[in-house]
């Protein structure tokens, strides 16, 4: 896959944020931050691999619990500062078994935030913890 990576516009800290979205669902899965190595990365590989902002360092998702995402295109916004990755999921793409990053919503008449997504893998069972 060539990629016109000189375009885009990357932060101070030489990251732009990247949108994974299931390529077949269209659900919003997680939100990463790539720098240009884990672009080059994620577009040679075809899986998706961040830069780590706490571990400083390369983040292959899916390298320890084996639920990768398989990149499938790789879009970019009108102003060339964040990327969108439409990408097929090989399992649950959160750490905590659910499908997406995104299972919570916050509740109007508690001001809490409640589950609306079931727990799919046990996050014991990706990671022997929890």
């Amino acid at each position: 896959m060539s990629f016109p990576i000189e375009q885009l516009k990357f932060d101070e800290n030489g990251l732009i944020p990247a949108i994974v979205q299931d390529v077949n669902n269209q659900t919003v899965l997680m939100l990463g931050f790539m720098n240009h190595d884990s672009l080059l990365r994620t577009v040679s590989e075809c899986k998706v691999c961040f830069w780590s902002r706490s571990r400083q360092k390369f983040w292959l998702k899916g390298e320890t619990s084996g639920m990768f995402l398989q990149v499938r295109s790789i879009r970019v916004n009108c102003e060339n500062n964040s990327l969108l990755i439409l990408a097929e999921p090989i399992g649950p793409t959160c750490h905590t078994g659910h499908e997406s990053c995104y299972y919570r919503e916050a509740q109007e008449t508690s001001g809490e935030w409640a589950e609306i997504a079931p727990v799919l893998t046990d996050p014991e069972a990706l990671y022997g913890k929890k």
